[in-house]
């Protein structure tokens, strides 16, 4: 059988790069690595033999060798990321095979299904320096956590940083409403509950919401409140993959889902209102928290009650001060006039842009 199917995509125009080559004449084998390759995101360019333009076999970011193709590939260039597909498991040619194509691996399917599909992502999305990625939490309802976490998203989008903010909470009536983005077009938590394994990273950005130059993944107005962990996981993971900056506005309920926003992010920030009562609560917080997140510092919010100040309250609970939040008195009417936080000149924004100088200057959080 001769002949090709091309993509007509332009990856330039996308934005994306090209994806894999697949060479094969066995049908079932080429549904299987269409398949694989949907799951990726990517759209591949199969020929039935080796093209008759051998930079196509050059230039492509990964060749997909079916095993009954590869007699057609001896005598091509050698070069990295070619890998011999297919199924029969105990044919000892197909060794034969990979050396005289200089195939990197040979990979069986089913087996290496998600290994593979987890390749064909690296090379579509490319393989770049992860977001970093920051949660922000409240010691104690009404901290501000909500309202420090779009702050920091919005400065960081305003500095030029690619930036997402998710929605951790289910029962904080959605972040996009503090943005004033709830009627914005894109998807929302309940549209990606079902997701596990690997999602696309631009596919995740495109869908979402855009608001004040960043992405947003926040809730509906729906009944749903709880994504399953390996939504969360697989979602979040997404997101970090795409690089720059993911903000997280974390509950102060910790499930399962919850627990694996800990475990993918590089540093929390627990507010703590300058209260007693506050520092008791965050104590309680930062206990669970810890446990499973390795950098967990403090913000401290005045006024502070007798006796209290911010460094007393980050010694109380054993935990780095990471800064003091300040009051910004007019806020509340910045907010009801539409404004995002962080979003004006006020001593919010300075204190976000001077934490993301220091964050992002090190390119990294320590």
């Amino acid at each position: 059988m001769a002949g090709s199917i091309t993509s007509r995509r332009d990856p330039v125009l996308d934005g994306r790069r090209d994806g894999p080559l697949i060479l094969t004449e066995d049908m079932e084998l080429l549904d299987d690595l269409l398949r694989l390759c949907a799951a990726a995101g990517a759209e591949p360019d199969v020929h039935h033999r080796m093209p008759e333009r051998r930079d196509s076999w050059e230039a492509a970011p990964l060749v997909l060798v079916g095993d009954d193709a590869a007699a057609h590939c001896r005598g091509a260039t050698r070069r990295r990321g070619v890998l011999l597909v297919g199924r029969e498991q105990d044919d000892p040619a197909v060794w034969r095979y990979a050396v005289e194509i200089g195939a990197d691996s040979v990979l069986r399917l089913p087996d290496a299904e998600g290994w593979l599909v987890d390749r064909i992502a690296d090379v579509v999305e490319g393989v770049g320096e992860q977001a970093l990625t920051v949660g922000v939490i409240g010691g104690r309802g009404g901290s501000g956590a909500s309202t420090l976490a779009c702050a920091l998203a919005v400065t960081a989008a305003r500095g030029g940083a690619r930036t997402m903010l998710v929605d951790g909470d289910p029962l904080g009536g959605g972040i996009d409403v503090l943005l004033g983005g709830e009627r914005a077009e894109g998807r929302r938590w309940p549209d990606f509950v079902g997701s596990k394994g690997r999602v696309a990273g631009g596919a995740l950005e495109e869908s979402l919401p855009e608001l004040h130059r960043l992405r947003v993944l926040s809730w509906d107005r729906g009944d749903s409140v709880v994504v399953p962990p390996p939504a969360m996981k697989s979602v979040l993971a997404a997101a970090r993959r795409r690089g720059g900056v993911v903000v997280v506005d974390l509950p102060r309920r910790f499930d399962e889902g919850t627990v694996e926003v800990l475990a993918q992010l590089d540093l929390g920030l627990l507010v703590v209102p300058g209260e007693l009562r506050a520092v008791a609560a965050a104590n309680r917080v930062a206990s669970l928290a810890g446990m499973i997140l390795k950098d967990l510092r403090v913000i401290t919010r005045g006024p502070y009650a007798a006796g209290l100040d911010e460094q007393w309250i980050a010694a109380s609970l054993g935990l780095p001060l990471a800064g003091e939040l300040p009051w910004e008195a007019g806020l509340p009417h910045v907010l009801d006039a539409g404004a995002p936080p962080g979003g004006t000149a006020g001593p919010l924004a300075r204190f976000c842009t001077a934490f993301w100088d220091r964050a992002l200057a090190k390119g990294a959080v320590s």
